[in-house]
């Protein structure tokens, strides 16, 4: 995270801007003087600061990633691309479902999606399995921009099944999240909440990069968390919705890498300060996409 150090050089104070990440498992920093007072426009300075330094470090490689990933798509059979992500969607699937404790195994969920074997596991999670499967098919075909419809229209899809008295509604009442020491907001706020999210994203769809881009529409809209459920089935995929939009390869976020998931979004959210889990997002999604790079 960026934070303003206070420094006492030769007798006079002087205010930096410092940065602490983590290169090759050394702490390494960067800083940014400010001179003898904090300039008013601190928050944009904050911003451009922070923006240099993810250019240096993080998104000449994502750039890397989806150029070599262009190219591999080019030379790939119609065919070699509809297994490919029909694979992905699998894994997807298991995964993001599992998240939010699905019963499923990798292999049930295969078999499911992919041979119509209906394994003997909780019949909601068959259906929502099923149902994610429709939805993400349908999120690769839809050649508009998100909007809030679109989305009221995934989770009803998702849930119609299973929970159909909330599938497709905005929640009414307060909600809590397990383990967690967030607070989501009060239902009263949620309209205002997701105007802002949307004039927000409108604002910076042209302008931040799309990696960027996917992280924050991600965990700007878990953190308003208008569902009673299927948040984060969602955040995630809008989050893949945005790095399909943008010829990105899209992101599975494992099971097994759930705890260092729900930290990094939890101390976001509790903190305010989406470095934190931006830098999560950043090195998963190289750490995934490793291939891309060579």
């Amino acid at each position: 995270m960026v934070s303003i150090r206070k420094k006492l050089i030769k007798e006079n104070f002087y205010y930096y801007l410092e940065y602490s990440y983590r290169k090759n498992g050394k702490v390494e920093k960067k800083e940014l003087y400010l001179g003898k007072k904090i300039p008013k426009d601190i928050d944009k300075i904050k911003k451009g600061f922070l923006f240099s330094i993810y250019n240096e470090n993080w998104l000449r490689q994502f750039d890397k990633i989806k150029e070599n990933y262009s190219k591999e798509q080019k030379k790939a059979t119609f065919s070699v691309k509809e297994k490919e992500t029909e694979n992905f969607m699998i894994k997807f699937t298991y995964n993001t479902q599992r998240i939010e404790g699905s019963k499923l195994s990798l292999k049930d969920t295969a078999n499911l999606l992919e041979k119509g074997i209906t394994p003997k596991k909780p019949l909601r999670d068959i259906k929502e399995a099923e149902s994610h499967k429709k939805v993400f098919y349908n999120m690769l075909k839809f050649d508009k921009d998100l909007s809030l419809q679109i989305i009221l229209y995934w989770h009803k899809q998702l849930f119609l099944e299973t929970k159909e008295d909330i599938a497709g509604k905005i929640r009414e009442h307060q909600v809590l999240i397990s383990g967690s020491k967030f607070i989501p907001p009060t239902p009263q706020k949620l309209e205002i909440f997701l105007k802002e999210f949307f004039n927000w994203y409108k604002k910076n769809r042209d302008k931040v990069h799309p990696v960027i881009l996917a992280a924050l529409i991600h965990l700007k809209f878990v953190t308003i968390h208008p569902f009673t459920d299927g948040n984060g089935r969602i955040s995630r995929l809008i989050m893949n919705f945005i790095l399909f939009k943008n010829k990105f390869p899209m992101l599975d976020i494992s099971y097994e890498n759930r705890n260092s998931y729900y930290n990094s979004l939890e101390r976001s959210q509790i903190k305010k300060d989406e470095t934190i889990f931006l830098n999560w997002f950043f090195k998963n999604y190289l750490r995934e996409n490793k291939k891309s790079l060579k």
